[in-house]
């Protein structure tokens, strides 16, 4: 089992930064795919950003490239989404998730066993 808490969401201008964070605990956190996902009300959760164990690998949804950066210190078992020149329709509840282990596929949703309860992002115009 893992379990994930995230934090850092808020309220912030169009343009401005915010970072996310997400504490992870239980089995071995180095060792599987961390993603972010996020979901607007009537929509379906999406996927955001995924960065693999070795840490050298990343993926980004079209939307967010340039803009997001997704990091992870293993030794804190956290992992980290940087939000860059933020823009309204970035407005969302994010989630951090681990992925099952050896999964090929960092953006399905259906890869991703364990998800933490979330943290609201409102960007404002």
């Amino acid at each position: 089992q893992v379990q994930l808490v995230e934090s850092g969401g808020g309220l912030v201008q169009a343009g401005g930064s915010l970072r996310l964070s997400c504490a992870a605990s239980g089995r071995t956190f180095s060792s599987i795919t961390m993603g972010w996902f996020r979901q607007t009300p009537g929509k379906e959760r999406e996927f955001v950003a995924a960065v693999n164990w070795r840490a050298g690998i990343t993926h980004y949804a079209d939307s967010v490239k340039g803009r997001f950066t997704i990091s992870r210190d293993n030794a804190k078992n956290t992992v980290y989404l940087q939000m860059n020149s933020l823009k309204p329709e970035d407005t969302a509840f994010y989630y951090c998730a681990a992925q099952k282990p050896y999964s090929s596929y960092p953006s399905a949703l259906s890869e991703y066993p364990y998800w933490g309860q979330g943290t609201q992002v409102t960007v404002s115009s």
